[in-house]
């Protein structure tokens, strides 16, 4: 008996980085996963990854027309939710006095109204005993320079983790904020900088780590899974870092 079996998850974001090594561990824990993501070419590699139990939900979570579109698929396919892992999101390079309206619209209406309207959304689907993780960041509760707006979107979802704990306390459904710090993502090895420019990232990011280097996506999935699970009954409206001791010390 795997930690998830029997459960249904939805995984945002799941094609790729942390999300997809997410999906990917709970199908391994015995759950059947949804997976979404904006690019139809990357849900069919996460699917051919992840093997079985699962399905691909192409749609843009700043959409709430797609992410009405996924959770009717949700409840014609499964008729409930157990697990649900606001993962997607989005995050440019840009210091004050460089950043655009176009960046900024696009940062929170990723990762802000699209986690708002994703869990909003999902709520019908769960019932108590139910998991809402949302992924923060140590951006969240540090001050990084260029990246300001990425960084007040995280914070943002960690109040949402706090006030709608509140809002559920009664529901028995649970939610939690997963905080990673770097790790080696797409997001972050591909789309934020590149060369020269990356290696010195990685570098001052190493050495600014207590632990010396950036996290695996399958290190970040082995917390997510202990939240998805029963093991994290008791904690709600809590932040749990996988950082390398980065916004620890």
């Amino acid at each position: 008996m795997g930690r998830l079996t029997g459960k249904v998850v939805l995984v945002t974001g799941g094609n790729s980085g942390i999300g997809l090594a997410s999906a990917k561990r709970f199908v391994e824990e015995g759950a059947f996963v949804f997976v979404t993501g904006r690019r139809q070419s990357e849900l069919d590699k996460a699917v051919a990854i992840i093997g079985h139990n699962v399905r691909a939900l192409q749609g843009d979570v700043s959409k709430l027309d797609d992410l009405d579109r996924i959770f009717a698929a949700v409840q014609a396919e499964k008729g409930h939710l157990d697990v649900l892992f606001a993962n997607a999101g989005l995050g440019s390079l840009a210091p004050l006095g460089a950043i655009t309206e176009e960046q900024f619209d696009l940062t929170f209406d990723v990762n802000v109204k699209g986690t708002l309207f994703t869990v909003q959304k999902a709520l019908p689907l769960m019932s108590a005993g139910a998991s809402i993780i949302l992924t923060g960041s140590t951006t969240g509760s540090k001050g990084t320079p260029a990246f300001s707006v990425y960084s007040a979107t995280k914070a943002a979802i960690r109040n949402f983790a706090r006030s709608w704990a509140l809002d559920l306390k009664d529901s028995g459904i649970r939610v939690n904020v997963l905080s990673p710090g770097a790790t080696a993502t797409p997001g972050l090895m591909e789309s934020l900088v590149s060369g020269a420019q990356l290696d010195a990232m990685i570098g001052a990011l190493k050495v600014q780590t207590p632990l010396g280097r950036i996290a695996d996506p399958n290190e970040t999935a082995a917390v997510a899974l202990f939240l998805a699970s029963d093991e994290s009954s008791f904690m709600t409206g809590s932040e749990v870092f996988v950082d390398g001791g980065l916004a620890q010390v």
